[in-house]
């Protein structure tokens, strides 16, 4: 039989206060987390509970998870991380390796799959952990009291078919992560997403990229707001020719300033990207034209 969870991880400002959670069911749940964390800490914690909860059972667990930074790091990233004594490619240290050791632990002799789930897509189980994570971040942002769920207890619903390796569903146009990308360098790697040709290609994944209050002003001084997405002048077309400069203004906010060519000519870029409940989202947007 195999156990089916979800576990998802919360920070208010990523770092802020920050919450995990995995959920089977309203019987089978955790929570926990830290008044100050990221939602990268959260992700890979609300993993390790859940192994670590469920250890003495023989079923397989399959875990459906929103992270792709935790998917990749199980799947891609540790096993060359720990022959190279817990470092990077470029020899710099692992961010998280205290949790990761115990995540890697945690797996050892485990039958288990990761199965990727769009995140604050409706999907019940992933909801469900989402609610409870972010509910232990606002209450350490709150000082109000912790729920930390009932824990594992078996029950029917915990296990869905028999498969232990099913097949991660396709993650998202702008969720192929590098190997612990900094704000700035996932920033510029999504600024580049929404002028690539594969964009339209999943509007809604890319209605999560866009600010709800997005402001954009055009060449010609034509202001347009996200209604106006399928026409906006920051998707597609244009290619990012040079990055001029790339900064962060406030702890939540990025200004990148670059250059781009197109069949209208040269135009000089401005983008404001915000820290929106953990993710990146574009707030501003101006184009100019070069000379």
């Amino acid at each position: 039989m195999t156990i089916t969870a979800a576990a998802d991880g919360s920070a208010l400002g990523n770092p802020g206060p920050a919450g995990w959670a995995w959920y089977v069911d309203d019987g089978a749940w955790a929570a926990g987390g830290w008044p100050h964390g990221t939602n990268n800490q959260g992700e890979l914690m609300a993993v390790i509970d859940l192994l670590e909860s469920t250890a003495d059972e023989p079923d397989d667990l399959r875990i459906l998870c929103d992270s792709q930074y935790v998917i990749n790091a199980v799947t891609k990233w540790m096993p060359g991380w720990k022959r190279k004594g817990w470092r990077k490619a470029d020899g710099s240290p692992v961010q998280n390796r205290d949790l990761l050791e115990r995540l890697d632990a945690a797996l050892a002799g485990r039958q288990y799959a990761f199965e990727w789930v769009r995140g604050h897509a409706g999907h019940e189980l992933n909801e469900a952990a989402d609610l409870r994570a972010r509910a232990v971040a606002t209450a350490f942002r709150n000082g109000s009291p912790i729920d930390g769920g009932p824990g594992w207890r078996r029950s029917s619903s915990a296990h869905a078919g028999t498969a232990a390796h099913p097949e991660p569903s396709s993650p998202t146009l702008f969720d192929d992560l590098a190997e612990e990308e900094t704000d700035e360098e996932l920033v510029l790697r999504q600024e580049r997403s929404l002028r690539g040709p594969r964009v339209l290609e999943d509007v809604a994944e890319l209605g999560r990229l866009l600010h709800p209050d997005l402001l954009e002003v055009g060449r010609s001084g034509r202001i347009w707001g996200k209604d106006d997405l399928a026409q906006s002048p920051v998707v597609g077309g244009a290619t990012v020719t040079e990055v001029v400069s790339l900064d962060r203004v406030s702890p939540d906010a990025i200004l990148l300033v670059y250059d781009t060519a197109d069949a209208e000519g040269e135009s000089v870029r401005s983008s404001l990207w915000v820290r929106d409940d953990g993710r990146w989202r574009l707030r501003f947007h101006q184009a100019t034209p070069a000379g």
